[in-house]
């Protein structure tokens, strides 16, 4: 019994930590004032990129960098559209999730099936990893893990504890008090929006070349829209995003240990989704004013618009 429950433990913080990636990107954009509905397109394009690059040079962590850059690269039009056109950013996240899906798997298509000889290999924390219990389910674990739980503390301590951080709140709670400072507004944003792309791509690559070593066209599963959803879940604040992440982590995983009880596979598929919507469901069930949500979340700004 112990194993098993030192297994589910393991797998579940291993679930868990694309989400987290991704949330922690959302998060930084929407504090902003950015809607991204384009995690998942995002996040694809990160997956494929650095199994490919991984691939070819051998090299995980190379592959890693190149989809960071490309999660970046490609959120550049999300960020053109809904800050320079003042486009909708409903519809240019959605545009932004077709096509990331579609390059992706333009670019994977003949990488279909083949399996990474090498991956990110996990990391044994010395003397940590000898806890007994608790070494092997918090220090056995991948690089990516470690990594999104210092970028999650980063995050928090930048948004709440430095000028930079009070630029951005203050940017997605109003901008027009933001610019009478002399804060280049669209810039922040700008910022915002790509660096929360590079995460979104940070959290593909974990899913390519450490959470399954492998790329397969849709590998993301829908994951980018749970992440819009834990955003919301953790009221926009990075430390409840890993409480959050590794909640639907667990989720994952209760789909394979149900499944011995000849529970249907395809509806065991559906509980992260079902648990999206009662999320969901009860956050809209409270007070919008405790949500804590920028008030400028999704609304253009014309800079000098008074």
């Amino acid at each position: 019994m112990e194993e098993i429950i030192i297994s589910v433990a393991q797998r579940t913080l291993v679930a868990g930590t694309p989400l987290l990636l991704g949330t922690i990107g959302e998060i930084l954009c929407e504090r902003s004032g950015i809607l991204n509905l384009g995690v998942e397109g995002v996040m694809s394009v990160g997956a494929v990129t650095a199994f490919i690059v991984t691939l070819a040079t051998g090299n995980p962590w190379l592959g890693m960098m190149v989809a960071i850059m490309a999660g970046m690269l490609i959120s550049i039009i999300h960020a053109f559209a809904s800050i320079t056109l003042q486009s909708n950013q409903v519809v240019s996240g959605l545009a932004l999730t077709m096509i990331g899906l579609g390059v992706s798997g333009l670019l994977g298509k003949s990488y279909v099936g083949i399996p990474l000889p090498v991956k990110m290999n996990d990391w044994n924390v010395p003397l940590l990893s000898d806890i007994p219990y608790i070494g092997r389910i918090f220090f056995m674990q991948s690089p990516f893990f470690y990594m999104a739980i210092v970028l999650a503390v980063a995050t928090w301590f930048v948004l709440t504890h430095t000028s930079l951080g009070i630029k951005i709140r203050s940017t997605g709670e109003n901008p027009k008090a933001t610019e009478t400072q002399g804060i280049n507004v669209s810039l922040v944003k700008y910022g915002c929006v790509i660096v929360g792309g590079g995460f979104s791509g940070m959290a593909g690559a974990n899913l390519s070349i450490s959470y399954s070593s492998s790329w397969i066209e849709g590998m993301t599963a829908g994951r980018g829209w749970i992440v819009i959803a834990l955003t919301i879940f953790a009221l926009w604040n990075p430390t409840r995003a890993v409480l959050g992440a590794f909640l639907f982590g667990g989720i994952f995983v209760l789909q394979y240990l149900l499944q011995p009880l000849g529970i249907s596979p395809n509806l065991l598929g559906l509980l992260p989704y079902l648990a999206t919507l009662l999320v969901l469901t009860a956050i809209g069930m409270r007070d919008s004013q405790k949500l804590a949500a920028p008030a400028w979340l999704g609304e253009p700004y014309k800079r000098g618009e008074r």
